[in-house]
């Protein structure tokens, strides 16, 4: 681990606890819209597919997520586990957010994570679809509130 990586709890191999503990972290970390502040889960040379976009490393982390957050505006995103085996842990989520025209989108999709040894994501794979909605047809309004342990929004 170099020093400019610090471990992050919890640590693979994964059981149901820890993969849900790492789903429910990030989720919170991603609804903060801190670009800086999510890239820090993620090892340096961390590896992404967002729909069509690779990123590499934390600095491409930082950049992607930056234009997403100003251009996703009121972002508010859902995660629940899906499965988890050794270093591995998939999801499902959902997030909603409106562009700078006021059109509400609710986005839909799955993700594949692979953790180093440290608890830092080193690969992350994401396919999503999106869905304009009427902004009267939101289901996800913030992040969670304190003991929500809600699954996805149906």
């Amino acid at each position: 681990m170099s020093s400019s990586e610090e471990a992050r709890p919890p640590f693979p191999p994964f059981d149901a606890e820890s993969a849900g503990k790492k789903v429910r972290a990030a989720e919170n970390a991603w609804n903060t819209r801190d670009p800086q502040k999510v890239s820090l889960a993620y090892t340096a040379d961390t590896v992404w597919r967002n729909r069509d976009t690779w990123v590499q490393g934390r600095d491409e982390v930082v950049a992607f997520l930056t234009g997403k957050w100003e251009r996703e505006l009121d972002y508010a995103l859902r995660k629940s586990l899906w499965a988890f085996s050794g270093h591995r842990i998939a999801v499902r989520f959902q997030y909603e957010c409106r562009d700078a025209d006021g059109q509400w989108w609710r986005c839909y999709g799955n993700e594949n994570w692979e953790f180093a040894e440290n608890g830092l994501m080193r690969r992350r794979e994401a396919s999503i679809n999106d869905l304009r909605i009427d902004e009267a047809d939101r289901r996800i309004h913030g992040p969670r509130a304190e003991g929500d342990e809600s699954d996805l929004p149906v």
